[in-house]
């Protein structure tokens, strides 16, 4: 096992803030999104669902511009967790790079090109969830 990616304090702070005294922020989600923000994912969002959903704790979407993108997004973020001994419990949308799901059980990646996610518009979906952006990191 390699010793985990240093996840950089700013996003550590930002994580924290959605988290807030309810406990550490999960190593999957703190390494998974190092390993999109590594490719250049945009428009990144962090939804906390804890209160909203017995699925998953955490909603982590982020946009590629093109499918070529979308898969090395999802490429990186896979060989960093796995690198990390997270495994995923399912990848789906991979070969087509228009909508990839990763699923970490508590902690779900979606990752899209920008018009498949306007019209599911996820965020308006969840828009009780409190959210942090990703932006301004």
């Amino acid at each position: 096992m390699v010793a985990p990616t240093p996840v950089p304090a700013s996003l550590e702070e930002l994580l924290a803030t959605l988290v807030g005294s309810e406990g550490a922020v999960p190593a999957e989600l703190s390494q998974l999104t190092v390993a999109a923000l590594e490719r250049n994912a945009r428009a990144g969002l962090v939804l906390d669902l804890r209160q909203l959903s017995d699925a998953t704790d955490y909603f982590v979407i982020v946009s590629g511009d093109s499918d070529v993108h979308t898969r090395a997004i999802a490429d990186n973020v896979l060989q960093h967790t796995r690198q990390h001994g997270v495994r995923p419990a399912g990848v789906e949308g991979q070969t087509a790079g228009r909508w990839i799901l990763i699923d970490f059980i508590n902690v779900v990646l979606h990752i899209f090109l920008p018009a498949v996610r306007d019209f599911y518009q996820l965020e308006r979906l969840w828009g009780d969830a409190p959210q942090v952006s990703l932006e301004d990191l």
